[in-house]
């Protein structure tokens, strides 16, 4: 299996390209939300939970943020004791 190659950036200004700190600022070219993910106009395919696939086969781990404890009338109580 061949690797397609994406055309070069038309938009203006153009999208980060892949190894910029903020790549995930580029355009979605192609969108699946039923799939749960988007192919960014750099090659990065983003998943839904945050986990991204990058156009050399490297992949980041989803990196959303950790959940907080929900607050309770009872906790709000507690922490002002």
């Amino acid at each position: 299996m061949t690797a397609q190659r994406l055309p070069a950036c038309v938009h203006r200004p153009p999208c980060p390209g892949p190894d910029s700190a903020d790549h995930d600022a580029a355009r979605i070219v192609a969108s699946h939300p039923e799939q749960g993910w988007s192919l960014l106009c750099n090659g990065i395919v983003l998943f839904e939970d945050t986990g991204e696939l990058l156009p050399d086969g490297r992949v980041i781990a989803p990196h959303r943020p950790a959940p907080q404890p929900r607050r309770t009338a009872a906790t709000a109580t507690a922490s002002l004791r």
